[in-house]
C-alpha cells in the first residue's frame, strides 16, 4: 500500500485533454493496491492512526489515487478538489478557464485566483528554461492527436510555432479576487500539461494540512507522486521507478526511499503512435514543435515541491541528460535520475543523498 510503482500502462488512461503537447506526463509512479472507483475504504476511528483510508478518482485524464492516515474523510475531499482543478485547467473543456483564455482573441479574461496563481508560477519556470519549457505550446500541441495517431504537417507546425512565446502571457492580480489573464498574441494558446498536476499535488497537500486531521498521505496523480506528513511507523515512503525501455511491462529500475516531498517522471513511452514507420511521442520541444530528440528515455525529479518537480522533469527531458543534470544541480534540495535510450542510467550529484535509491 505504501510502495509506489512506476507503471503508466496500469494506472493511467490518455486522451487529448489536459496532458497534451509539452506535458510532463509522469511515468506513473502509482500505487499497486488502491481501491477502484471513487469510493473510500474508511477505517474506524480507532484504526485511523495506523490504517490508511484509500480511494481513487478519475481526473486530468488519469486515475488519481490517495492513501491517507489519520482522517478517513480526507480522500473524498481530495477527490472533490481534483474535480474542481480539472474543471479550471482542462485545455479541451470549452468552459474551463484555460480554454476561455485561449478563445478570447487576446482580450483580458477573468479567471479563478487558482488559475492566475498557476499561470504566474508557470511563467516563472518558463523564464528559467531557455525555451525548453513554454506554456504557450498549446498552439502546437493541439495540432497533434496521440490517441488517433495524427501528425500535423511541417507547414502547420511552422505556422503554429510563431505563436509559441510565453513572454506574451500577462496575469493581472490588481483585484486578487477577480484576476485576469491576457494573451498578447490572439492566436496563442495556453497548455498547462507540463506543470498542472504538480501544482495540484502541492495544493492537495496544503488542503490536507489546512482542512483535515491527516497525519500522513501518499498522493498519486497519474504518476506525479507527492507525500504529506509521515507514516504511523515512521518508515520512509517508497517509490518505484519504472523502466521506460520496457513499455509493456512492470519492470522497475529501482526504488527510492524518502521522508516526504515529490517525485515526478517524464518518459517517452506512454503516449505514442507510429506512422509510416516513424514513432512519435507526446513530449514536444517548444522550439521545434516536434517530439523531443535527446538521449533520455525518462527522467525522474525529486524535490520538496511537486510544482517544481513537474516543470523540471519536462525541462530536463528536453535538455538531455548532460545539460539536464547541470540544470538540476543548480537547484537546492533537488535531484534527478535519467534512464537513457541505450538502457544506461545517469544521476545528479544529490540523487542518492535525497532518495536512498536502490537499483533493481
Amino acid at each position: 500500500m505504501d510502495s509506489k510503482t512506476a507503471d503508466l500502462s496500469a494506472c493511467s488512461i490518455s486522451r487529448r485533454r489536459l496532458l497534451a503537447g509539452g506535458a510532463a506526463l509522469a511515468g506513473a509512479l502509482c500505487s499497486t493496491a488502491l481501491a477502484s472507483g471513487c469510493s473510500s475504504n474508511k477505517p474506524t476511528a480507532a484504526d485511523d492512526a495506523a490504517e490508511p483510508a484509500t480511494s481513487s478518482t478519475f481526473a486530468f485524464d488519469t486515475y488519481c489515487t490517495f492513501t491517507v492516515y489519520g482522517d478517513s474523510s480526507a480522500p473524498a475531499l481530495l477527490a472533490r478538489e481534483c474535480a474542481r482543478y480539472d474543471k479550471l485547467f482542462d485545455l479541451y473543456d470549452p468552459e474551463s478557464d484555460i480554454a476561455r483564455v485561449n478563445a478570447a482573441g487576446g482580450a483580458p479574461t477573468e479567471v479563478d485566483p487558482d488559475t492566475a496563481d498557476i499561470v504566474q508560477q508557470a511563467i516563472a519556470w518558463c523564464a528559467q528554461a531557455n525555451g525548453r519549457f513554454d506554456i504557450t505550446i498549446g498552439a502546437v500541441s493541439t495540432l497533434w492527436d496521440f490517441e488517433e495517431g495524427v501528425r500535423p504537417t511541417d507547414e502547420a507546425i511552422a505556422e503554429a510555432l510563431v505563436h509559441v512565446d510565453w513572454e506574451g502571457v500577462a496575469v493581472d492580480t490588481t483585484d486578487p479576487e477577480h484576476p485576469t489573464i491576457t494573451l498578447a498574441d490572439p492566436a496563442a494558446k495556453l497548455d498547462l500539461g507540463g506543470i498542472a498536476k504538480g501544482y495540484i499535488a502541492d495544493r492537495l497537500c496544503q488542503t490536507l494540512g489546512d482542512e483535515t486531521q491527516a497525519t500522513g498521505a501518499a498522493l498519486s496523480l497519474g504518476g506525479n507522486i507527492a507525500y504529506f506528513g509521515s507514516k504511523p511507523d515512521g518508515s520512509p515512503w517508497e517509490t518505484g521507478i519504472r523502466d521506460p525501455n520496457d513499455p509493456g511491462g512492470s519492470t522497475v529500475v529501482g526504488t527510492t526511499r524518502t521522508n516526504g516531498g515529490s517525485l515526478v517522471t517524464s518518459g517517452l513511452y506512454e503516449r505514442t503512435f507510429t506512422l509510416d514507420g516513424v514513432t512519435y511521442w507526446h513530449i514536444l520541444d517548444p522550439r521545434t514543435g516536434m517530439p523531443v530528440e535527446t538521449d533520455v528515455a525518462s527522467v525522474t525529479v525529486c524535490c520538496p515541491s511537486s510544482t517544481q518537480a513537474d516543470a523540471l522533469s519536462t525541462t530536463l527531458f528536453v535538455a538531455g541528460s548532460v545539460d539536464g543534470a547541470q540544470l538540476a544541480d543548480a537547484y537546492d534540495d533537488t535531484a534527478a535520475f535519467f534512464v537513457l535510450r541505450d538502457n544506461s542510467t545517469a544521476e545528479t550529484s544529490r540523487w542518492q543523498e535525497l532518495t536512498d535509491f536502490t537499483a533493481s
